[in-house]
């Protein structure tokens, strides 16, 4: 089994939404089957179908997040140091095309929100900035096309 690498918040949320799905969403369904059985015959019945199909997804879910959660490797990112890009490490690079500035966490794929500041450890843009330091270049291919940026800071906060 491989390690699924991520941070404390990260392993939190998944914790959180696994809470959930267990002890809301799956009571909530199981009350919505209920009362579809209530209305009579279920081969026609449309509600009974939808919290069925409901169930099923949220049972899945259920499955992934204990899956990963028994396969995380929570790294503390207030204890790394360094001054190379690795997993945890916050980067700002400069866009040298438009010279805007960009800041951005690398993080476990599950936690990634690109609107927020955070890219998955097998983004693109986080597999160019592995390695590299301060003061150097790198080309990222994106859908729309080469960016070249510069790193700026390499921290780890």
């Amino acid at each position: 089994m491989d390690k699924v690498p991520m941070t404390g918040a990260g392993y939190i949320a998944l914790e959180a939404e696994l809470k959930h799905r267990q002890q809301v969403e799956r009571q909530r369904i199981i009350a919505a089957i209920s009362e579809a059985r209530s209305h009579g015959d279920l081969s026609e019945n449309a509600e009974y179908h939808a919290a069925k199909e409901a169930q099923s997804h949220n049972e899945g879910r259920i499955a992934e997040l204990e899956d990963k959660i028994s396969r995380a490797e929570v790294i503390d990112v207030s204890k790394l140091t360094g001054d190379s890009v690795k997993f945890g490490a916050t980067v700002t690079l400069i866009d040298e095309d438009t010279e805007k500035e960009i800041k951005y966490q690398i993080v476990g794929e599950n936690e990634a929100d690109v609107k927020s500041g955070k890219v998955s450890i097998t983004s693109p843009i986080a597999r160019a900035l592995i390695g590299k330091k301060k003061g150097d270049a790198i080309e990222v291919n994106t859908p729309g096309g080469g960016k070249s940026y510069e790193i700026l800071k390499v921290a780890f906060i």
